[in-house]
């Protein structure tokens, strides 16, 4: 008979996993989300993508305010789970932990023990990375930092994004949770403990903390705007307007001043940095839409020799 696993998860990047393990056959009793949340500029109440996912799929849902409900984690007990499968969701206390005979396990979006926290695929383009990859371990009261138990490494584009790289790990770590449920069904599984000397942190990043500063070299403007993009988003000032940056491409033979507008015709924007250059190719000013950069100039006034970077403290978008 298949396992029965309890499903944990909420954003997008679950929904693969998910998809994986019903696709093959394992007993879902309930998939666990986070609660339906007001969102968008209209503050209309919307469901977690996992839980649209299974509702179409007729899978039974439990929203949780707390995971330390009494009412909850009995009716966790009383599916009797032989595994609980964690993507992308919340930290779980012990008594949930303790709950499958089988153990509970996670998927996390890098080599552990590099980037334990909340936004590995950030902090790995930002960081300059060449590889990432993805993770499934059991999961124990400290975060991120059970005993390993698969691992596939994935190389980063130069040019990659958050959201291309996010999407590309959602797929391979779907089939690593595959793997790793049909190693513990056969009793197969050699966990291996993480070697902490090479654990570092991947923090949630606020939208203060994407402020573009061009006094760094191009190289390391360019690995952080795509490291934010899609969301947060790195971004920068232009005569007391805000602009998000969405995709830049490096020009290494320039020398320029920091954050001036070394050129700007109708299809180019290049602003200065403290070595190189780095050239606008997706953008949005507060308020509006997001263009790529041709169709962006022919509605927004940007003059050579001109200053990005003139902050406004206490304005994000």
């Amino acid at each position: 008979m298949a396992l029965r696993i309890v499903f944990m998860g909420t954003p997008e990047f679950a929904c693969p996993s998910l998809d994986i393990l019903l696709k093959h056959g394992y007993q879902i009793p309930s998939v666990v989300t986070a609660l339906d949340k007001p969102r968008g500029r209209g503050q209309h109440v919307t469901f977690t993508p996992v839980k649209e996912f299974a509702l179409m799929h007729g899978l039974t849902i439990m929203q949780p305010e707390s995971l330390r409900d009494p009412q909850f984690i009995d009716k966790l007990q009383s599916l009797s789970p032989d595994l609980i499968v964690v993507v992308a969701f919340r930290i779980l206390p012990p008594e949930v932990i303790r709950i499958p005979p089988l153990g509970t396990i996670n998927l996390h979006a890098s080599l552990l023990p590099k980037y334990r926290g909340a936004a590995p695929i950030n902090w790995a383009i930002i960081n300059g990375e060449k590889e990432t990859g993805v993770t499934t371990f059991f999961i124990r009261e400290t975060v991120d930092t059970g005993a390993i138990i698969l691992q596939e490494r994935v190389p980063i584009g130069e040019d990659e994004t958050a959201g291309e790289l996010h999407d590309r790990l959602s797929i391979i770590g779907a089939s690593l949770v595959l793997k790793t449920v049909q190693l513990i069904e056969k009793g197969q599984v050699v966990p291996c403990p993480q070697d902490e000397r090479y654990a570092t942190k991947a923090p949630k990043i606020f939208k203060a903390d994407c402020l573009i500063r061009w006094n760094a070299p191009a190289p390391v403007i360019h690995n952080f705007i795509r490291g934010l993009s899609p969301s947060p988003t790195a971004w920068t000032t232009h005569n007391g307007k805000i602009l998000r940056i969405f995709r830049s491409r490096l020009i290494l033979d320039s020398t320029s001043h920091p954050g001036v507008v070394v050129r700007c015709n109708p299809t180019e924007l290049v602003i200065g940095t403290s070595s190189g250059s780095i050239s606008i190719l997706e953008i949005q000013q507060e308020g509006k839409r997001r263009l790529g950069i041709e169709e962006f100039l022919r509605g927004y006034r940007i003059r050579e020799g001109e200053l990005f970077g003139d902050e406004i403290a206490g304005r994000f978008l």
